[in-house]
């Protein structure tokens, strides 16, 4: 018999709260209790068309793109790049050259950072990231510091975990060469002005990288209007599969930047003497890519797309509101993370309890949140803790299922009492 969702009574089946029926892996058992995934900002599920075009790819038309005059490769080459022009739509960019396929929001910005970065970035000259940053925008940073001397410098933000944007005139120096900065923060789930940041850096014709892994999602993303340079983002973030991601940027940069990898099909010819690269977005795509990834990651912006974003936004919005509320009725409960504009994401930490301990006696309910430092240790030392228990929620979440897991949160101080 199909477990049925956690619904609150006054929760009506609408077109978004059905949505979650959609994904098969919802409905399912864990230690004897429905499953409450609450582990979205690590991974979302997928729905079934997008788990239907993965299966269709390898089963009716595998086959390597391009190049291929075989119906099979001539079929799957199309359904990849169709792909590629579905994305190029979801955010508005002006082309599909600008569209590269990478592996995820990792993959792109360590792709910046040794292309643009290594030809454009000198010792001496400085890049501007914030306090709370995923490590994957600050290593790859890191290491080209090492390579070539340059500085990064750090916009900090307050116990709130909002950005203090106050000396930001300052930071933006005329060392600074490039600014990189999270949309979204996967920790504390803080929405940072991104707008005005853009608009400041532009006006010292300095270029800006956006990592919208965490804010993909959650919400409508115009590449143009924003004007960002850069913009990186992981399909399984947005209920597509792992292993794809997107980078974006502007044709005029891209072109001037040299290749990240050296292969197959990113080459226009070949000799002992000299090769020539493939025009965009291959120069950037060498090697057999993600096919099936490609074609799953389409489908999820599609599945999207066939929503209205603006009842998905107001739908995570009151559950963030609820949860909020809920969550601070627990005894030695702390929120780590209060920023007036945030995504529905809950880091919080219970006063003398382990979250690695909290998330084990949640899972015994089928609870399913993510414990740890969540990839932003700077973030912990800002508010001198190890880690934060997180639970992130998206549209397919309810407001029953926070109810489950406050109610979860008090056996927990019980446990531990």
């Amino acid at each position: 018999m199909m477990n049925q969702p956690l619904l609150h009574k006054k929760d009506s089946l609408t077109n978004i709260e059905s949505a979650r029926l959609s994904f098969p892996a919802l409905d399912q058992s864990i230690n004897d209790h429905p499953l409450v995934y609450f582990d979205n900002a690590a991974t979302t599920h997928k729905p079934l068309s997008v788990l239907k075009s993965i299966d269709q790819f390898y089963s009716s038309y595998n086959s390597n793109v391009h190049r291929g005059v075989h119906s099979l490769s001539q079929k799957a080459t199309e359904l990849y790049e169709d792909a590629r022009k579905t994305i190029q739509g979801f955010i508005n960019a002006e082309s599909t050259q600008e569209i590269i396929f990478v592996k995820g929001t990792t993959d792109a910005i360590n792709l910046i950072a040794q292309t643009y970065g290594r030809s454009n970035i000198q010792a001496g000259d400085e890049i501007l990231i914030t306090e709370m940053e995923h490590h994957s925008n600050i290593v790859p940073w890191q290491i080209l510091a090492e390579q070539n001397d340059c500085k990064l410098n750090i916009i900090p933000f307050n116990d709130n975990g909002e950005l203090i944007l106050e000396n930001i005139d300052h930071l933006l120096t005329s060392k600074t060469k490039l600014v990189s900065i999270v949309h979204a923060s996967n920790s504390l789930g803080t929405i940072n002005p991104i707008e005005t940041i853009i608009r400041k850096a532009h006006l010292k014709g300095i270029p800006v990288i956006i990592d919208a892994a965490q804010s993909i999602q959650h919400g409508k993303i115009d590449v143009q209007k924003l004007d960002c340079d850069f913009l990186a983002f992981s399909g399984h973030k947005i209920y597509g599969p792992t292993g794809i991601g997107v980078l974006y940027g502007k044709k005029a940069l891209l072109e001037k930047m040299p290749p990240y990898q050296g292969g197959g099909d990113m080459i226009s010819y070949v000799s002992f003497e000299k090769t020539t690269y493939n025009e965009l977005p291959y120069k950037f795509e060498a090697g057999t890519p993600n096919i099936a990834g490609g074609i799953g990651l389409g489908a999820a912006i599609e599945f999207f797309q066939s929503y209205n974003i603006n009842n998905i936004i107001a739908k995570e919005q009151a559950l963030l509101k609820y949860g909020q509320q809920k969550l601070l009725e627990v005894p030695g409960l702390k929120l780590i993370g209060t920023a007036e504009n945030k995504t529905a994401l809950f880091s919080f930490v219970l006063k003398g309890i382990h979250p690695h301990d909290i998330g084990t006696i949640l899972n015994q309910y089928g609870i399913a949140v993510r414990s740890g430092h969540h990839c932003t240790q700077p973030v912990m030392t800002h508010y001198k803790i190890p880690a934060t228990v997180r639970a992130s929620l998206v549209f397919y979440n309810t407001e029953r299922e926070i109810d489950f897991l406050v109610e979860k949160l008090h056996a927990v101080n019980e446990v531990f009492k």
